[in-house]
């Protein structure tokens, strides 16, 4: 049977990176580890570890992508909260099982190589959820 193992990160939208990050990294004092960009995604995002997870920031770097749709429908703030697990596949599997609503119906590979896929806020009381296997 498939396992949650840890809270991997957590996600909020900004719509400015430089002004978020006065709050997380100056104001609250978490470490900046690393600002990347995401092509694939046309997003940037800030990595901020704290006690075994991550506060991840991401900003929309085009107008099309699925973030800026997101944080122009809803405005900035919690955008999902992700899990990690042991078998992605096993846990889309058990998700299927028990009738909840995935986004993707198969695992998609990060550039890293580590596998993810959202479960759909509809199934989980109105939160994004990703399951992530490293």
């Amino acid at each position: 049977m498939p396992k949650i193992k840890a809270v991997n990160h957590v996600a909020v939208v900004v719509d400015d990176m430089e002004k978020s990050l006065l709050f997380w990294r100056d104001a609250l004092g978490i470490e900046l580890h690393e600002l990347r960009d995401v092509p694939a995604e046309k997003s940037q995002v800030a990595f901020l570890p704290v006690a075994g997870a991550e506060v991840e920031l991401v900003m929309p770097t085009s107008d099309d992508s699925g973030i800026a749709k997101y944080l122009a429908k809803r405005g900035p703030g919690l955008h999902h909260i992700c899990l990690e697990v042991d078998d992605i596949e096993g846990m889309m599997s058990q998700m299927r099982e028990k009738n909840i609503r995935l986004i993707n119906e198969e695992p998609r590979t990060a550039a890293d190589g580590k596998k993810y896929a959202f479960i759909h806020p509809e199934s989980t009381g109105g939160v994004l959820v990703e399951l992530y296997q490293i």
